[in-house]
């Protein structure tokens, strides 16, 4: 079983009974959820919106391969109704926002997937609940990005 950790978003609706709905469904269709983070609101980020996010955090078990993973975590945005991530390269409001921050200690770099996740050091929306589970993360913050 790989250990995963996945960030989760939503600033459109009842977004904490999104969040959830989006937790039961992973663990439906990935795999066991061993550890979730608090839901945290906070600012957009990178986008015009007067919506504010809901973000949390959530470790999975998973027998899914990363891109099989990442297919099954896209059918779930869809399924909550979620369509695309931007609009003319901008980012939109979402239902639910579901991405994979560190699968195992695999470094992906591709078109679909990059991990870990290019990001995640520059989001403290990400950071935060993060880190509640796995405090340890700080310990592997890349040495260019340290402050």
């Amino acid at each position: 079983m790989a250990k995963v950790y996945l960030s989760l978003g939503s600033n459109l609706g009842n977004k904490e009974q999104q969040m959830q709905q989006a937790i039961e469904k992973i663990e439906k269709y990935c795999g066991e959820i061993v550890a979730q983070s608090s839901f945290y609101v906070t600012e957009p980020w990178n986008m015009q919106t007067k919506n504010l996010f809901l973000n949390g955090a959530v470790e999975l078990e998973t027998s899914l391969s990363p891109f099989s993973l990442l297919l099954k975590l896209q059918q779930i945005e869809k399924e909550m109704g979620r369509i695309n991530k931007t609009k003319n390269k901008e980012y939109e409001d979402r239902i639910i926002d579901i991405d994979i921050l560190m699968y195992d200690d695999l470094k992906i770099d591709t078109f679909e997937l990059s991990l870990p996740h290019p990001s995640m050091w520059e989001r403290p929306f990400v950071l935060k609940p993060l880190v509640e589970i796995y405090p340890d993360i700080l310990n592997q913050k890349p040495m260019a990005n340290k402050k």
